[in-house]
């Protein structure tokens, strides 16, 4: 346990600790005016069953005087690259799988440069810990990471900040006003695909309502999922144990708290489209999706978006968050492009500090290269740096921020 002047920080390093702590958290999280699925219980605990590997926990949880949990800091530590040139990187908990966007420091309204200070003390106090900080995929109006960008450049420690592309969908009161405001192109295929498709086939789409059909229909998703890639020459990033076990543990906690938002098409009775998100207040978080490529023609993924958003409109929901990304598949259901920031940061004159160092200029001049250079030239140049790191495998290179690979 430390203590800081404006609160008390209380270490949690097992999943039993924070099977304790949530009770507090979930009060938390509904005082938390930017709070997201990606920082509740449901979705950090079923990912760090899956993900954690040797990473050790390092949550911090913030007290007031009055023993009231004030904020929290669910941090990891992991180690990459080799001796002798390892690193020793503190992150947020589940990042580093690529799963997880919106990570953050949720904390109670008005104790932000509270838990602000009390975080960096905490680093201080234990550096010999730690060698870097990464804050990956930050919320860009996260309250507390706000004020650790103000109190790092106070205290002059080496940091770098980096943004990631998201797009998301402000969603209007009523289907008919939220038609209005795409494209009339737009609203001319919605019409025209769904109808289209009532006529040819035995139409069903429905949400999963029950338990015991989780794994049927995730089983479904990864199948779909699997064949769109497979058209590619790729296996997608549905087939791995690991991300299948953390989809299962994390419907089921969802599904427990009328969380789940997890919809399928079905033509004649056969699943041909599906798509995995998730419900957070009145947001939705569109996590995945899948489509047989065998009736692509008949535009099944399209149609069950556009029936998907009627029905969540007219459930309350009044954002639908794509994540990661802005393709263009996106963009055409009137997403707006925002971004998440990255924060990597390290105390003054250690080596964690060195090494961001090196990564920035290396960083600085590749954009300086590709801005410079022809295409041809770049794109010859880029290969030839690929196929030498590959070789060296040289052990400083952090790892890149993390960022949804959703939505594929």
């Amino acid at each position: 346990m430390a203590s800081d002047q404006n609160c008390t920080i209380t270490v949690c390093d097992s999943l039993e600790s924070l099977e304790h702590l949530r009770p507090e958290w979930d009060a938390l999280l509904g005082e938390y005016p930017f709070s997201t699925v990606f920082s509740t219980y449901e979705w950090l605990v079923p990912w760090w069953r899956a993900f954690a590997g040797a990473d050790r926990l390092q949550v911090l949880a913030f007290r007031d005087d009055s023993s009231t949990l004030i904020g929290l800091a669910p941090l990891a530590l992991t180690t990459v690259g080799a001796f002798p040139v390892s690193l020793r990187l503190l992150r947020l908990m589940a990042d580093g799988s690529h799963d997880s966007d919106n990570l953050d420091l949720p904390v109670r309204p008005g104790r932000e440069a509270s838990v602000s200070r009390g975080l960096l003390n905490w680093m201080q106090q234990n550096a010999a810990r730690w060698d870097v900080c990464e804050l990956n995929t930050l919320p860009s109006h996260s309250l507390a990471g706000a004020c650790v960008l103000e109190d790092l450049a106070q205290r002059r420690w080496k940091y770098f900040t980096s943004t990631q592309p998201q797009t998301v969908v402000e969603l209007a009161e009523s289907w008919e006003s939220h038609l209005k405001g795409i494209s009339s192109k737009e609203r001319g295929k919605i019409g025209l695909r769904t109808r289209r498709l009532e006529k040819k086939y035995e139409v069903r789409i429905r949400r999963c309502d029950q338990e015991g059909e989780i794994d049927s229909l995730l089983q479904a998703l990864y199948e779909l999922h699997g064949k769109h890639w497979q058209l590619r020459g790729l296996p997608g990033t549905l087939h791995s144990p690991a991300r299948r076990q953390f989809y299962g543990e994390l419907a089921r906690h969802l599904h427990a708290r009328r969380r789940l938002e997890f919809w399928v098409l079905e033509l004649h009775g056969k699943v041909v489209a599906a798509q995995f998100g998730l419900r957070h207040g009145t947001t939705v978080f569109s996590l995945q999706e899948g489509f047989d490529p065998d009736y692509a023609a008949d535009s099944v993924g399209y149609v069950l978006r556009s029936q998907v958003l009627k029905q969540l409109i007219a459930d309350g929901v009044r954002r639908y968050d794509f994540l990661g990304g802005t393709d263009e598949s996106k963009m055409r259901w009137g997403a707006e492009l925002k971004n998440y920031l990255n924060l990597h940061f390290a105390r003054p004159w250690s080596r964690g500090s060195a090494q961001l160092f090196l990564k920035n200029e290396s960083t600085n001049a590749k954009r300086w290269l590709r801005g410079h250079l022809p295409a041809g030239a770049w794109a010859s140049l880029k290969g030839a740096m690929g196929k030498n790191l590959s070789a060296a495998k040289p052990a400083i290179a952090l790892q890149n921020p993390g960022g949804s690979e959703s939505n594929s």
